[in-house]
């Protein structure tokens, strides 16, 4: 599956002032719902949530996946924020977190779900591509950049000679 796939432009929001990471996981929640019909605001977040008292899913340097299975998502989506100020997300490096991407997949999606997960986490552990998102300044802009990741990626990787 493509980056293209999961996000819309109205799901990537750039310079959102957020106080807490409850508060952070109720816009995404909110921005999801409108990305996936048939879904509430409560189910969307008790989903994220509940992920979160397993663990934090906060990677380190500043970013962090929620994500969750629900039976009424019908294909996967994703949810962008990039935030002023990072806020506590209880991560592994305890830093805080500025840059969030939700993610829902259907219920009975297990690999999918995983492809998806090591996806987001290659694009948020790229530190270079991380901080081209915090400069950016607009929704479009944020959006324009992660919809090139994946393209820009796969040229540099097919630039590379094998070894």
């Amino acid at each position: 599956m493509e980056i293209n796939e999961v996000f819309s432009p109205e799901c990537v929001i750039a310079q959102k002032k957020i106080g807490s990471k409850k508060r952070a996981l109720e816009r995404l929640s909110d921005m999801l719902v409108s990305a996936s019909s048939g879904l509430t605001q409560t189910e969307v977040f008790e989903a994220l949530v509940g992920r979160e008292r397993l663990g934090s899913t906060g990677l380190g340097h500043g970013a962090a996946i929620p994500h969750g299975r629900l039976k009424a998502v019908e294909r996967p989506v994703c949810a962008f924020l990039q935030l002023k100020a990072g806020v506590d997300f209880d991560a592994v490096d305890g830093q805080p977190v500025d840059l969030i991407c939700a993610l829902l997949v259907p219920e009975e999606s297990t690999n999918e779900h995983l492809e998806l997960l090591a996806m987001l986490a290659e694009i948020f552990g790229d530190e270079q591509f991380c901080q081209q998102l915090r400069a950016s300044q607009s929704d479009a802009e944020l959006y324009q950049l992660l919809m090139q990741w994946r393209s820009g990626y796969e040229a540099d990787q097919q630039a590379r000679p094998c070894a």
